[in-house]
């Protein structure tokens, strides 16, 4: 069936979604971020299948598409470049955060620090600690000098994000902290030098894919409501009627 026109989109975001909790049988969901939508459904999470779907769309539209938000899995790229030849690639900042926190975590397990509610004060955000969590935060640094200087560069981490204003500062300012994060990180430290452009092109509009994370937990509401869908045409039917029309409902009360 052909596809239908998704209208003027300038920034996208392409995510996956489990069709069932605890198997591995994904979909693949498209968003554009500005006005808040949904636009695809896509029965895979083969590249090939992706792109097949998406090249549906007239190449008009497709050259509009200026940046296509995703995750660092290897697919996701690929399909940007073969769909949307205009298009920057910008690694989401949250899925960016991710595999620094697990690997904090692992130093957390590695030094032994089993104090209850120490992981969730680890990974939080600093800013976002309260009095008591602070006081808690301090008595779990004081444990391990090298679980300390973890949590400290995590934090450094992220500031970079909330404080950069231009791709050139956020690289260098990257950059700087690769290179004082190798005394305690290590899997992490290739992840971001091998997506380090993308990762970077956030500094340009700073562009998430928050919109896509709020229309995932819909969808992850429906599925739990209905158990999980083992047919495809029901989960996007249910989807669409849901997630689509509630969209619709939202536009035309804007434009009144």
């Amino acid at each position: 069936m052909k596809k239908a026109d998704w209208g003027t989109v300038t920034r996208l975001s392409i995510d996956e979604i489990s069709k069932r909790k605890g198997h591995q049988d994904f979909a693949t969901v498209v968003a554009d971020i500005d006005r808040g939508k949904l636009v695809e459904v896509i029965d895979s999470h083969k590249q090939d299948d992706i792109i097949k779907v998406l090249q549906q769309q007239p190449i008009e539209l497709r050259e509009q598409v200026e940046e296509v938000s995703v995750d660092m899995w290897g697919g996701f790229p690929k399909v940007v470049q073969e769909v949307f030849p205009k298009a920057r690639i910008v690694f989401d900042r949250f899925h960016v955060m991710k595999p620094v926190n697990e690997e904090l975590n692992k130093v957390r397990k590695q030094t032994q620090m089993t104090l209850k509610g120490s992981k969730f004060i680890l990974l939080k955000n600093g800013v976002d600690l309260t009095e008591e969590q602070k006081v808690k935060l301090a008595d779990i640094l004081k444990h391990s000098k090298r679980l300390k200087l973890a949590y400290e560069l995590k934090e450094e981490f992220r500031d970079i994000f909330e404080r950069s204003e231009t791709v050139e500062a956020g690289k260098e300012q990257l950059l700087a902290w690769l290179k004082k994060a190798r005394s305690v990180y290590c899997d992490v430290l290739t992840t971001i030098r091998n997506h380090l452009d993308g990762i970077c092109n956030y500094f340009l509009n700073r562009t998430t894919s928050g919109v896509m994370e709020g229309i995932n937990n819909r969808i992850k509401l429906i599925k739990r409501q209905a158990y999980g869908f083992m047919n495809f045409d029901n989960f996007t039917l249910v989807i669409r009627e849901h997630i689509f029309a509630n969209l619709q409902s939202d536009a035309m009360a804007e434009s009144t």
